[in-house]
Order: C-alpha cells, then sequence, then structure tokens
C-alpha cells in the first residue's frame, strides 16, 4: 500500500511577489547607493550610566542602520550596565557571545555554570547564557554581544561553543607590561595585548565571533593609522584632555589622513569606528591613555574578509 501525502501548492504569484532582479551596476555597491546604510562616527558619553538606578543602556544605532532590532554595528549590540550597590541585572541575549568589562566597583555573576566574582579591571566572556549580576558595590560594566548578528539571520542559540572565562586586571596588566617594556615595542604599530580563548586557535580571538584588545599609547605619541574591515566598539579605559582618535577614508603618502575627524577620548566614554576607514590614535597629555576596541574580527577572521592594514613609516 502506498501513503500519499496531501501538500498543498505554492501559487505562482507568491512565490514571485519578493522576486526581483537587478542590471548588475545598479545592485553591485549598496552601501555606495545609499541602499545598505554606512556605519556612523558615534560617540557614547559616560554620562549614559553615571547615577541614577539599576538599568541596562543599549548604545542603539538601529535608526542609523536601518534595522528593527537594536545594534550598535551590524552585528554587534553594546551596552552600559550601571548596578546599585546590593542590587542585581538579569542578561540574556539571543546571541552566540557576550564580552564584560567592569569599569568600576565589584561584585559576581550567577549563571547555569556557576557564580563568577569580578572587579574593576576585570574581563569576562560568557557564550551568551542567561546571568545575573549582582553588585557588592556600585558597579559599572561595558558589555558587547552578537545579538544583531543573530537577528540578521534568523538564527537561534544551540550550544555554547565555549565556556565562561575571565581574565583578571592582573594577569592582562601584566602582560600589557610586559609588551611595553619589550626592547622592540618602540617598532611596533601597536603596545596593546588581545585577549585570546584556547578554543578558537585559527582566529586567536576571545571568540569565535568576538575580538578584544586592552592598549596603552604613551604621552606625545601617536598609532600610525590602519583600517580593517571589522567594525570597532572602542572603550576608552582612562585618558586625559588631548587624547584623541583621527578617522577617514584616505591617507596622505606620509600617513597623514586626509580631512578626518577627530573624536576625542573622556574615560569612561563609548565610539564607534567604520570599517574600511583610517584612523590613529593620538596622546598629546602627560599621562598614558588606554583603550579597548571590541571588533567583530573573530567572524571577519575566520571568514579571511578583516583586510587589516598598517601605515609604515619608512
Amino acid at each position: 500500500m502506498t501513503l500519499a501525502t496531501e501538500v498543498s501548492q505554492i501559487s505562482p504569484a507568491s512565490l514571485a511577489q519578493n522576486a526581483q532582479i537587478f542590471e548588475y551596476s545598479k545592485a553591485a555597491n549598496p552601501i555606495e547607493s545609499g541602499a545598505t546604510p554606512r556605519i556612523p562616527i558615534k560617540k557614547f558619553s559616560a554620562d549614559l550610566y553615571s547615577s541614577g538606578p539599576s538599568r541596562i543602556v543599549p548604545l542603539d544605532l538601529s535608526a542609523d542602520l536601518h534595522t528593527p532590532y537594536p545594534a550598535t554595528g551590524p552585528s554587534l549590540l553594546a551596552h552600559f550596565l550601571r548596578i546599585e550597590a546590593g542590587d542585581r541585572l538579569k542578561t540574556h541575549s539571543t546571541a552566540s557571545s557576550e564580552f564584560y568589562f567592569v569599569i568600576r566597583g565589584k561584585g559576581y555573576s550567577e549563571t547555569s555554570e556557576g557564580s563568577i566574582e569580578w572587579k574593576a579591571g576585570d574581563f569576562l566572556a560568557l557564550p551568551a547564557i542567561e546571568a545575573t549580576h549582582f553588585a557588592v558595590d556600585e558597579a559599572a560594566l561595558y558589555m558587547v554581544n552578537d545579538s544583531p548578528l543573530f537577528s540578521y539571520l534568523g538564527a537561534r542559540q544551540s550550544h555554547p561553543r565555549f565556556a565562561p572565562t575571565l581574565y583578571t586586571r592582573e594577569s592582562v596588566m601584566a602582560e600589557l607590561d610586559a609588551a611595553c617594556n619589550d626592547p622592540a615595542a618602540s617598532t611596533r604599530s601597536r603596545v596593546s595585548v588581545l585577549l585570546a580563548n584556547k578554543q578558537f586557535e585559527q582566529t586567536m580571538t576571545i571568540t569565535h565571533t568576538l575580538w578584544t584588545m586592552f592598549g596603552t599609547i604613551a604621552p606625545g605619541t601617536r598609532q600610525l593609522p590602519h583600517r580593517h574591515q571589522s567594525v570597532a566598539l572602542d572603550f576608552v579605559v582612562k585618558a586625559q584632555p588631548g587624547v584623541y582618535t583621527l578617522v577617514g577614508p584616505e591617507i596622505d603618502a606620509d600617513g597623514t589622513i586626509k580631512d578626518p575627524i577627530r573624536v576625542d577620548w573622556m574615560t569612561g566614554s563609548a565610539f564607534v569606528t567604520p570599517p574600511g576607514l583610517w584612523h590613529e590614535h593620538v596622546n598629546e597629555s602627560s599621562e598614558d591613555a588606554f583603550v579597548m576596541p571590541i571588533q567583530d574580527a573573530g567572524l571577519h577572521t575566520y571568514l579571511r574578509t578583516l583586510d587589516i592594514q598598517f601605515y609604515h613609516e619608512d
């Protein structure tokens, strides 16, 4: 006996209702034509979390990016978290990776994997599991996840790609100090360290999608221009007046960025550096400055699309 299953047929009109066909030159570069919005250079003040009740503050540029979901970049969403002493905040996003930097205070996070203690200057990577964050002292955190990527793909979480991982302030600063004291430091384009996870040896990144750098710029110096195809969500860990970033699409032969936009640093603030633009960091103050860019460079590195380029003086 043969069992037949009746399946309703989709009408030709329904199948064709969303179909489009473009002449190649009209659709080959949707960014240039404006169909795909450009990512803006945007700054977010520390005033967003300096006082008031416990809360999560999304750094949402969805209006600029024309997305129906919150996003700071096409694949990343950044947040400020403020937690009053003795209070708690719960986070749970549809994503694969979450990164936290403890701006100030101390506390702990309860997760399905156990409790994780943290303090000012620590870094934490979570596989986007539900977490409840408790503040022992009044605390502020900077958090970035890849939820916009999941929203764009229509994806769901399946299983964690890595275990919760803590990078203490002491361990990161020890490695950064070693990089600063290395005799070859003056020949390098950056004096910084990259946070990585043994699970992602191909990309050498903190998660399979996220990339985290922690770097310093000495007084009276500049980091020579570079560019890459990943969006950077930069957090200013510490800076005095006179520290800034210059951003622009082109550089002269001597490494000067043409007609740059200047973004002044303020401790505790964040700013977006769009992909594909040349940028350099300058410290005209009398003290060391510290910056922490978060990028979707884990994903770009795996796709072989990061295309990072540096300007080198002869």
